[in-house]
């Protein structure tokens, strides 16, 4: 009876004494290492060299685009309202002179621009029919195919002028994603570099180096998506636009066929 009790003496203390080691806070004492930034800008402050390059790229596109949506949307704005303003000058003028005149004021719109090319193309046919008939000079089929190029020439030049800079708009819908994503994957890479290089693993210790790499593709995100939304809308409205300047050049034409016919 007595070994057996001086045995279970021993299993108890054996019970006991591993009971206060597990319960010591010195056993999964974890080294220090940096607070773990759960905003998204306080986490900037701690991604590698690399990934701070991507992320300053990202915000070059994004404001790159974002200088290029307000400009736009201004001169859309402007087009649209001196747009319309001219094609009532246009119609309610008696005669082409005082349109011709008004011009430098509706110099916002394209339809100025393709009304002065058609105005000084008219003039040109004009005086190069010379002497006959100066009262009422008469066109002719060619004289009038001359100005509908002229016309055309206009409207083309114009339609350039808005396009410009919407390939940089295109450019960071379709490109600012994949760079936001080249540096999340980088960011990865690092982060389970780092953690092979620890003794033990575990989600507290990867789970910082993944949210800095995910920080990358939020940028990217937020450089693409107002710039794919923009160029949609800029599209339709220069759409709609070259429908306008279209219809306004065959209203001018008219007007010159039944004035010089």
């Amino acid at each position: 009876m007595v070994p057996n009790l001086w045995l279970l003496l021993q299993f108890k203390l054996l019970i006991f004494a591993e009971a206060e080691i597990i319960n010591s806070p010195l056993l999964f004492q974890v080294p220090s290492s940096a607070p773990f930034e759960s905003s998204l800008f306080g986490q900037i402050g701690h991604v590698s060299g690399t990934a701070l390059a991507i992320l300053i790229l990202l915000a070059a596109f994004s404001v790159f685009s974002w200088t290029i949506i307000l400009r736009k949307w201004l001169t859309f704005r402007q087009i649209a309202q001196k747009s319309q303003a001219f094609v009532a000058l246009f119609r309610k003028s008696a005669r082409l002179s005082e349109i011709g005149s008004a011009c430098e004021m509706y110099r916002g719109t394209p339809l100025s621009g393709i009304f002065s090319a058609g105005y000084q193309e008219l003039n040109a046919q004009i005086q190069a029919l010379g002497p006959q008939n100066p009262g009422h000079p008469v066109l002719s089929d060619r004289n009038f195919a001359g100005i509908q190029r002229a016309l055309q020439r206009a409207s083309a030049a114009e339609l350039s002028t808005l396009e410009k800079s919407m390939s940089w708009l295109a450019t960071t819908g379709s490109v600012t994603p994949f760079i936001g994503l080249l540096g999340t994957v980088m960011g990865i890479i690092n982060a389970f570099q780092g953690l092979g290089m620890e003794k033990t693993a575990s989600i507290q210790a990867v789970a910082p180096g993944i949210a800095e790499a995910l920080v990358a593709t939020a940028f990217g995100l937020f450089a693409a998506i107002p710039a794919v939304i923009a160029y949609n809308q800029f599209i339709s409205r220069m759409k709609a636009i070259a429908t306008e300047m279209d219809d306004f050049s065959s209203e001018f034409l008219n007007l010159v066929e039944r004035s010089f016919s």
